[in-house]
């Protein structure tokens, strides 16, 4: 099968890194200097998973990508999905399937409404990486989790999808066919959206929360408000939510902040209206109390 990742940050750098690194065939959707040195270096990337390498891969603009894919990876931040449905559509073929890898919640359904004619699965994933040079990624610690399904109603063999998932496994990923992507999807929102607001709210790396005190407290009162939204919408949670999100984060890098925070402190566009602002209106919608949520809300509302 031959791959294509759309959008080459650190979630996307990370995927076509350790596909490349094992003989698949991936083309990199990439942009400005970031295309150019993947272009004339190579990716490079350095994980604490598989090493340092300079890795030669097939780069191009959306605009200028002409093939067809038989797996799709979206790996795009959330606002700038309704970009990728030109690509999308000259990229897939009846046979293609495409596998959004976003934080926001719900975005394999809203992805499928804007290219009707492309099979559109959902999926999120597990990993600290990021673009920590131009063409360079960085993968921290040693979680790499991936995990996508298909919908009920889409009826894809579940064949197709071991295979995609075996291919993936090759490469060092640890994958998951989700029996319920709806679940695993709100369950990726909820951590990610707890994990990111308690690092840009406090300022601080990953290892502060995984220290009994304040911070500690604002990710357990996010991760305990996400966890009544989630009730509320009926999600079947395999253990108590708030526990699992706590064991995620004390596995993290210490050293690692959210991608948001990273954008935020930097002044750059963030996902922190599908992060923060979504999840606060989501919970307002279904009549649930939200106080933590809604003091981290009060500091960037007024910046």
């Amino acid at each position: 099968m031959n791959y294509l990742i759309i959008g080459t940050g650190g979630v996307g750098g990370c995927i076509a890194g350790f596909l490349a690194l094992a003989g698949k065939d991936v083309t990199c959707i990439a942009r400005g200097k970031h295309l150019a040195a993947i272009r004339r270096q190579g990716l490079h990337l350095k994980s604490d998973l598989k090493g340092e390498h300079f890795l030669r891969v097939k780069a191009c603009t959306a605009e200028e990508y002409r093939g067809k894919a038989d797996v799709i990876l979206v790996c795009v931040k959330g606002y700038s999905i309704d970009s990728i449905r030109p690509v999308l559509e000259r990229a897939a073929t009846p046979h293609t399937l495409v596998i959004p890898i976003l934080n926001v919640y719900g975005t394999g359904p809203r992805i499928g409404r804007l290219v009707p004619s492309v099979k559109v699965l959902d999926g999120c994933i597990y990993i600290v990486g990021f673009v920590s040079g131009e063409g360079e990624i960085s993968q921290m610690g040693s979680i790499f989790r991936l995990v996508f399904g298909a919908r009920p109603q889409q009826q894809v063999a579940p064949e197709r999808l071991e295979k995609i998932a075996g291919e993936l496994r090759e490469c060092g990923i640890k994958v998951d066919v989700s029996d319920d992507i709806n679940r695993d999807t709100f369950i990726k929102w909820s951590f990610i959206s707890a994990m990111a607001c308690t690092g840009a709210y406090h300022d601080v790396p990953m290892g502060e929360v995984q220290h009994e005190g304040e911070v500690r407290d604002t990710f357990v009162g996010l991760s305990r408000e996400s966890a009544q939204i989630g009730e509320k919408l009926g999600i079947a949670y395999p253990g108590d939510p708030v526990a699992y999100n706590l064991m995620v984060i004390d596995k993290l890098d210490p050293h690692s902040t959210a991608s948001m925070q990273k954008d935020i402190a930097r002044g750059h566009e963030s996902e922190i209206q599908g992060l923060l602002f979504d999840m606060i209106d989501l919970g307002a919608q279904l009549h649930i109390d939200m106080p933590v949520y809604r003091k981290v809300a009060q500091k960037f509302r007024q910046a």
